[in-house]
This record gives C-alpha cells, structure tokens and sequence, in this order.
C-alpha cells in the first residue's frame, strides 16, 4: 500500500509538471506564430551523477538549435516504469525518454511506444544484439552498451601473493578454478582460509568473491551453463535444469563454499556491497562499475568473467523511447537519434556509465583512443585490460549475446516481481532454486502471457 501510494503521488506531481508545461507549449504541428520553441519533455531516472551528465547533453541540444527545446523529467528508477504506466493511463505521457530494458517488448505490444526506427536506412546502426525485437521487428535500440566483467580489489590480490584474473578471453578461469582462487581470498579472523582446518565461517573478515544475485544478472550462469531463462521467440518460460543448477552453483559460494558474503538479493548492489565496500576481493558487474572510480580509493581492476561449461556474457543497455502520443514524432525522432549518437552523449561515456553502441566506436582505433585511452576513470585500469575484458568481449558474438528481454515481453513482472521476492529463500538457504523454480513457475507463465 505504501508502494502503491508513493507512486501514485509522483505521478500526480509529475503530471501537473507535465500540465504546466503543456500550457506553455505551442499547438501541434510545430512553433507557435511567436516563434517560441516546441516543448519537448525527455524522461529519465539516474544517480545524481548520471542526471547532471545528462542534462549537460540536453543543455548542449537546446543550444544547437532553435525549434525545440527539451526538459528533463526525472523518475525515481525504483517508481520508473509503474510511474509511466500511470501516466499512459491517464493519456499524459512524456514524448520521449529512457525505457527500462524489461519493459520495451510490452509495452510496444501495448502501443505505449511508436513504431519509430530512428536508424532506418543508415548505415552506421547500434551492434545488432542492442536491439529490442518483436517478432523479429526491432522496436527499439538500446542507448547504451553494457557487458558483464569481473572486478577485483588489486590490494587483497598482492596481499594474499596471488595472481590478478585474466583479462583475456581464451585464459577465462573455469568456474572451479574462481572458486579455488575466492577461497584463497578468503579469510576468517584468525587468518584461516577455507583450505585450513579451524576456519571458522561464522567469523569471516574478507570474501574472496561476490557473484552479483540481483536477478537478471544470473541469466548469464544460466547461458554459461547450456541452459536458458526464455524461448528464442520469447514466448515460453524455460529456466531448464541447466539454468537451474547454474543459479544454485551461484548461491552455493555463500551456503557451501563460503567465500560470499550474505546478500538478500533485493538490490541491485553488487559492487557496493563488495569490492566497493573494501572486504570482498572479487565481484561481478556491469561495466557501468568504471563509473565508481571517481568514488572510490580502492585500487581496482576489470577481467573476464569465469565460466561454467562454456563462456557466456550477457549485454543490455537502457533504449530511449519515442512515446506513443507525442504531437512531434518528426522532432522528437531527430532529438533521440541526436542524443543517442556517441558524439553527443560522450559525457556520459566518458563518466564510464555508458559504452559506446556502433561498431565502428569498437573497430576504429582513433576512436578506441578516444572513449578508453583517453578517459582516466577506464585508463586506470589499466585501458590494455580494459580492451581485453570489456571491448573485445563486446565484440565476439560467439560469447556476448542480449539479455532475455530483448525479445521476451513482461520480464519486469516475471523477475522483478515474480522471480526476485521468491528467490530470497534460495538465497538463505531455506529451499533449494530448484523448488523455488518450481513453485513460481506458474506464476512466471501467468506473467508471460499478460
């Protein structure tokens, strides 16, 4: 009830912004007879740092031109997609704006977003596993690149006397051996690891290791593994055994090998909650994580991630939208193909949110130099590792693939609101993923169709 308050008060406050500025914009069609600008309203949600970046790029397109002008709407992530839905319902969306990746299948079905190909007919588009397809028809492209890394504390590393991860694909540590390395990270108040006898696990100081929990992470394990969440067509639920036993290998380094430390899994704080916070020596997570350096004093690295039976990356990336409704699909359509052209956007890849999304940013070396040897927060890294687990690991379509909800529609109500709650008992332990696999399939289904 509390939830369901908070966001119908954000959108009552959110419309009548809307509202006002509705009364000062021209009628449709174009600029008023005073010449005065088209108002566009761009949605986004974003820590404090990304929100200024982004208004700096909004700032600069204001600039450029005098037709539109484009004001920012700021949504709590947490309250983003139940706020626009609330919004759509009462037929007063913005014209454009970010759209959280599991909710873009459905709500094109929905008619929420408009049938806009923003890259039609050029040549220069996003990496085909960026786009968010329908029946084979893309509806959207990500804004951003994002794959998953392996990130490491470099000090707990030289402290134990052992060697940093690879970086590069074809020495990727076996599932196996990370667990062997986690454990020899892993110490208890007395200086025991989990090789020695006396370790005592109900007294550890420093992890070896934390597997980000946070749901939609896990699919990779999955994918690693030889199993899947989703149909290719995205219309079945699957989660096979494949993908099963990869999640509990996953919960298993905290509940059996003990070099994890405890996480509910109820936040998406992988880092935070480990190598961010000094007593976890490695961690997985996106690449958004090169966005932390500023914030931090721990001397990290970036490697490749482990795999299980074969290597697998997952990568998604935040699309921006063309809202259905909007009176300037024409403006609105060459505000967003402007905003999400890497040029224009650098701020925000430059902060090491972003990754670029057109090839030829991966491909030309010039341009390499640009958003890797010439950023600081990647160049620490150092910019060689970074190529190597980051880069070319976008790169090779034989390991990085899109996440499930490129292609699977209602995967905001299948794992956020069916999967997450439910999976907190396998992740204490009280069942195993297999039962809760089991018990909410069902209602996975359920969600699935609609």
């Amino acid at each position: 009830m509390k939830r369901t308050l908070t966001i119908f008060l954000s959108a009552v406050m959110i419309l009548a912004l809307l509202a006002a500025c509705a009364s000062d914009s021209p009628s449709p069609g174009g600029a008023n007879a005073s010449g005065d600008r088209i108002e566009i309203v761009f949605s986004l949600w974003g820590d404090p740092a990304e929100q200024e970046t982004t208004q700096k790029a909004l700032d600069v397109y204001n600039d450029l031109q005098d037709k539109v002008r484009v004001t920012a709407l700021q949504i709590p992530n947490e309250e983003y997609a139940d706020v626009l839905q609330t919004m759509a319902t009462a037929n007063n969306m913005p014209d454009c704006g970010m759209v959280n990746e599991n909710t873009v299948i459905g709500w094109a079905r929905n008619g929420l977003l408009m049938p806009i190909d923003i890259y039609e007919g050029q040549a220069n588009k996003p990496l085909d596993y960026l786009a968010f397809k329908d029946g084979g028809k893309t509806v959207a492209y990500s804004g951003a690149n994002e794959v998953l890394g392996l990130w490491y504390n470099r000090a707990l590393f030289d402290g134990a006397g052992v060697a940093y991860p690879p970086t590069e694909l074809g020495a990727a540590w076996t599932w196996d051996q990370f667990i062997e390395v986690a454990k020899q990270l892993t110490f208890d108040a007395n200086g025991n690891t989990p090789n020695d006898d006396g370790f005592d696990k109900n007294n550890i100081v420093q992890y070896g290791a934390y597997v980000n929990q946070w749901t939609w992470q896990m699919e990779v394990w999955a994918l690693s593994n030889g199993g899947k969440w989703f149909s290719e067509d995205g219309r079945s639920i699957v989660f096979d055994d494949a993908a099963v036993e990869a999640m509990q290998m996953v919960l298993d380094l905290h509940l059996v090998h003990n070099v994890a430390p405890f996480n509910p899994g109820t936040t998406d704080s992988g880092f935070g909650d480990s190598v961010g916070a000094g007593n976890v020596a490695m961690c997985t997570e996106g690449q958004w994580a090169v966005g932390f350096a500023g914030d931090t004093d721990i001397d990290y690295g970036v490697a490749v991630l482990p795999y299980m039976k074969r290597k697998a990356n997952i990568v998604t990336g935040g699309p921006v939208g063309v809202f259905a409704g909007t009176k300037y699909p024409d403006e609105v359509a060459d505000f967003v193909r402007w905003y999400t052209d890497e040029d224009n956007n650098f701020g925000t890849i430059e902060a090491g949110w972003w990754m670029p999304t057109k090839k030829n940013w991966y491909t030309d070396e010039a341009l390499l130099k640009k958003w890797i040897d010439d950023v600081p927060l990647r160049a620490r890294l150092p910019a060689d590792a970074y190529r190597t687990a980051m880069k070319d690991v976008a790169l090779d379509l034989t390991v990085s693939q899109s996440t499930g909800w490129y292609y699977t529609p209602n995967t905001f109500e299948i794992i956020n609101r069916v999967l997450n709650p439910a999976m907190v008992e396998a992740i204490n332990g009280s069942k195993t993923v297999a039962q809760v696999i089991s018990e909410v399939r069902p209602a996975m289904e359920a969600a699935l169709a609609g």
